[in-house]
C-alpha cells in the first residue's frame, strides 16, 4: 500500500498534491487532492491470464462554460498509464519500459502539445 496521503511536490505550473485515500479495495485505491484543486486519482491492479495489469489515472475536474449555450457543466480531462507485465518479464525492465514511455513523450520531437495536435 502506498502512503496516505502521496504528496506530490509542486512543479511550475502544476500545483503540490496531496492526495488521500477516498475509496480502496483489495485492487486499488482512490484518491482526492486535499488541497482542492480538483485533482483526484486511480490506482489499480489485476491479474491477467499471463501476467498482471498495473494502472493509474490522474484527473482533472473543473466547471466548463459551454461556449454555444454558456451552460457550464462540471466535466473531467484525464492521462493514464497502463502497465501490462507478462509472465519472464521483469520488474526492472517494466521500471524501465515506463521511464522509457515517459521520456518518448517528454521528448522535443514528440511532447505532449504535439499529441494533442493529431501528430503521430
Amino acid at each position: 500500500m502506498l502512503i496516505d496521503p502521496i504528496t506530490v511536490a509542486a512543479s511550475a505550473p502544476n500545483p503540490a498534491l496531496a492526495l488521500a485515500i477516498v475509496n480502496q479495495d483489495s485492487f486499488g485505491t482512490e484518491r482526492r487532492d486535499t488541497n482542492g484543486g480538483g485533482y483526484s486519482t486511480i490506482i489499480n491492479h489485476a491479474k491477467i491470464k499471463d501476467g498482471e495489469r498495473h494502472y493509474i489515472q490522474l484527473l482533472l475536474e473543473k466547471d466548463v462554460t459551454d461556449p454555444y449555450t454558456a451552460v457550464v457543466r462540471r466535466k473531467k480531462a484525464s492521462v493514464s498509464m497502463s502497465i501490462t507485465m507478462p509472465t519472464g518479464f521483469t520488474a526492472t525492465e517494466m521500471v524501465n519500459l515506463a521511464k522509457l514511455l515517459t521520456d518518448t513523450i517528454a521528448d522535443t520531437d514528440v511532447t505532449t502539445t504535439k499529441l494533442l495536435q493529431w501528430q503521430s
